[in-house]
């Protein structure tokens, strides 16, 4: 995750994350998530593939047509939130599938809210009415992340295979926000709406979002079959990647902020940027991203348990070659403190050996290699380098310590 605004905007905010970090991240707010000390990962949980869309991108191939498919049963999922809450996890995102056709969420909601996990909710908004988000207040869920991949009805419905779910996510968003639930835009974005990213950022504001997430593709579920389609060349790459730099450089960072996430190699970019623009938390901003060692949460940071109970290093890791253990063999917390698996070992690997461009670049310290699934799916090899990484290897940045 690159959290541009929080590097971009105010030593305040960066010294707070840095205390966050030295501190074991005890207490952390939401926003310092990501740079906890500890190993307590956010959980990214699918509780149902069931979906009442069908996006082409869709990572879990979630759709109308899947059933319960053996998901995690009430009981299940109660003593689940309880081991993670004994395990101290600080938050959990409820996701999907469509997480609000889960007939019980707001049972799991208020018993994680008892136990002292933070809640957050991950939702394509076609479902949300007054009532709806005036559940979500009272269940304690604290921000809601909604889907628009589009800026204009025409792209979005056609990436979401419906004819009305822009009206109905935009709606969601009046919702919210009369109930008093804060709510961000995730858009993952594409050669079909790479176009339409301003007018993006420009609708996102008008709506009252608090947050811009921009999400890369990454080849898993459909958005395996739909990859060649639809990734962005590296000069689009690019081109996004200063825009979003100038939008939040300009935005004041108490009414939005932006970030991008499954692509840790964006913070050279943000790093490099900053540099040349002499910026006055360059120096802050360079000890927080080398704070994390490499860039990518997975498998240390961030846990995904699927709609089964299936635990994976990250939710685009759902593969069987992949798969970390069930809840339904041993405790989440078992799963997750084994120094020996063969998958978290590769994730959590602090001096990885990796082939390709990533085996002698400069910033290696920085990215860790972006993203391994990536590598996997599109080269057979988990060690191979990410092909999704356009920095240039003369791409100099200024020295700093990464230990």
């Amino acid at each position: 995750m690159n959290r541009i605004t929080q590097c971009l905007h105010g030593k305040g905010t960066i010294s707070g994350m840095m205390h966050q970090k030295k501190n074991g991240g005890n207490g952390s707010r939401g926003e310092y998530l990501a740079y906890a000390a500890e190993y307590r990962p956010v959980i990214f949980w699918n509780l149902t593939t069931r979906c009442n869309l069908n996006c082409i991108h869709c990572y879990n191939r979630s759709g109308p047509a899947n059933g319960t498919n053996n998901e995690l049963t009430t009981e299940e999922a109660l003593a689940l939130i309880d081991d993670l809450a004994k395990m101290g996890v600080p938050l959990i995102l409820f996701t999907g599938g469509e997480p609000l056709l889960r007939e019980d969420i707001w049972t799991l909601a208020d018993h994680a809210r008892t136990k002292g996990i933070m809640t957050a909710l991950s939702t394509n908004g076609t479902l949300i009415t007054p009532g709806v988000a005036e559940q979500i207040k009272a269940g304690g869920i604290g921000y809601a992340g909604i889907s628009l991949d589009g800026a204009t009805a025409e792209t979005h419905n056609r990436f979401r295979g419906s004819s009305d779910a822009f009206e109905r996510s935009i709606a969601a968003f009046a919702h919210c926000r009369e109930a008093g639930v804060r709510c961000g835009v995730r858009v993952t974005l594409t050669k079909e709406n790479h176009a339409e990213l301003p007018a993006l950022i420009d609708l996102a504001e008008e709506i009252g979002a608090s947050r811009f997430c921009l999400y890369w593709l990454v080849p898993s579920g459909r958005g395996i079959d739909a990859y060649t389609q639809l990734q962005l060349s590296g000069d689009e790459v690019n081109d996004t990647l200063t825009h979003l730099y100038r939008r939040a450089e300009a935005t004041d960072p108490k009414k939005m902020e932006f970030l991008t996430v499954d692509s840790p190699q964006d913070a050279i970019h943000l790093l490099a940027a900053m540099k040349r623009d002499n910026a006055a938390d360059l120096a802050e901003a360079e000890e927080l991203v080398a704070s994390l060692k490499g860039g990518c949460s997975a498998g240390t940071r961030v846990a995904n348990i699927d709609h089964q109970g299936y635990v994976y290093p990250c939710q685009f890791a759902q593969a069987e070659e992949l798969r970390i253990g069930s809840v339904r063999d041993r405790p989440f917390s078992q799963i997750w403190e084994q120094t020996n698996h063969p998958v978290l070992s590769v994730f959590r690997e602090r001096s990885p050996v990796f082939t390709g461009r990533c085996g002698d670049c400069q910033h290696i310290a920085l990215c860790g290699g972006g993203c391994r699934v990536r590598a996997l799916r599109l080269s057979g090899d988990i060690h191979a380098d990410d092909p999704f990484c356009f920095v240039y290897r003369d791409h100099v940045i200024s020295p700093f310590n990464h230990r």
